[in-house]
């Protein structure tokens, strides 16, 4: 309000630009008779499955049962059941309420997406049929608007160095992101997963990562003095950096958007093991339409982690996926370049921006 007084004569604020999850800032801009433009973080994709909510609960869907876990969602091919929100919800009525006010546009005169229309073409058009207002793609936002620095925690450089040491295409970097968590039984698992791979890794492990554990005494014994210099570990890493590296071969990553996009945009392919969220929608897209990686979706097993890890890195499976990934890293680039797609998205929304 006090900057909306502020204003001299000629001055005029555009619009407000809220991120869907802060819903309340609509109504701010509504009251101060400003115009308003959704920002939506997550996928094009992701979204879309917001608006189908009401049409599976119509259909009887609702609440999900375990037996659709593996079913293929009416409507939203090739997402199962078990890919979506929803399916891990604790209070089903509570969270489709949730999905209801952030999905909604109200008085808003666009939405901006944080991806590109050579990943999400077909939830594109799907979108624009669903909404009232334009959708706008502008993605890779992180190589479109390269900021400073948005880690939410101290970076630890040391792991350039080591990178800087190993082989082309020779390291699975790991990092499950800033918010999931593993046990105790499942951080053993990934270790001696990693160490009997045989590939060097490096392997973010945050500050309460582990339930219910400390830092100190984490690994299990014998695990460090087996994988030696192999293995690098950190609390956390520059990880658009660590992506960029020649000698990163694979990112076994939880699948956030954020991170979906910065391995696409660097062409590395993926293992993809979900938590929460929108990943399972991320990680089913990442492993069955862009095929650029591979689905851990079993309990953490030692040995299934080590197969795994070898089909991505090394053989002919691992070399397609690869080059696909270098493909659609071409794509991205073409994206964001003058008369790309995403270029000339982000030049009609500043004249959306303009006109209102």
């Amino acid at each position: 309000m006090r900057i909306t007084e502020e204003q001299g004569q000629h001055d005029k604020l555009p619009c407000v630009i809220y991120d869907g999850f802060m819903y309340f800032a609509e109504a701010v801009a509504c009251n101060l008779k400003l115009p308003s433009i959704m920002l939506r973080t997550s996928s094009a994709t992701d979204l879309l499955t917001y608006y189908a909510y009401p049409r599976l609960q119509e259909e009887g869907y609702i609440p999900f049962q375990e037996s659709m876990n593996l079913e293929l969602v009416p409507g939203l091919l090739p997402l199962r059941f078990k890919d979506l929100l929803l399916s891990k919800a604790q209070n089903i009525d509570a969270l489709l309420h949730l999905i209801a006010t952030t999905g909604n546009v109200r008085t808003s005169s666009a939405i901006i997406c944080n991806s590109m229309d050579c990943l999400e073409q077909s939830s594109l058009s799907q979108l624009q049929q669903q909404c009232q207002v334009p959708v706008f793609l502008i993605g890779p936002i992180h190589k479109m608007a390269p900021a400073c620095s948005s880690s939410l925690l101290e970076e630890d450089t040391s792991c350039m160095t080591w990178l800087d040491k190993q082989i082309e295409n020779s390291v699975i970097y790991v990092s499950l992101g800033s918010v999931a968590s593993v046990d105790e039984k499942e951080l053993a698992e990934m270790a001696w997963g990693l160490a009997n791979s045989g590939q060097p890794f490096l392997w973010v492990v945050r500050p309460n990562a582990v339930r219910g554990s400390e830092c100190s005494g984490l690994f299990p014994y014998g695990f460090k003095e087996m994988v030696g210099e192999r293995g690098c570990i950190v609390k956390w890493a520059p990880q658009k950096k660590v992506l960029a590296h020649s000698a990163v071969g694979g990112f076994w990553s939880h699948c956030g958007w954020n991170s979906t996009l910065e391995s696409i945009s660097e062409g590395v392919p993926m293992i993809c093991r979900p938590f929460l969220g929108d990943q399972g929608i991320n990680s089913r897209y990442v492993s069955h339409v862009w095929r650029v990686g591979l689905e851990l979706e079993n309990d953490l097993e030692r040995g299934e982690i080590k197969r795994t890890i070898k089909r991505l890195m090394v053989g002919k499976e691992g070399d397609e996926m690869r080059q696909r990934a270098l493909d659609m890293k071409a794509k991205a680039q073409l994206c964001i370049r003058e008369g790309g797609s995403s270029y000339d998205s982000l030049n009609e929304l500043m004249n959306v921006i303009m006109s209102v």
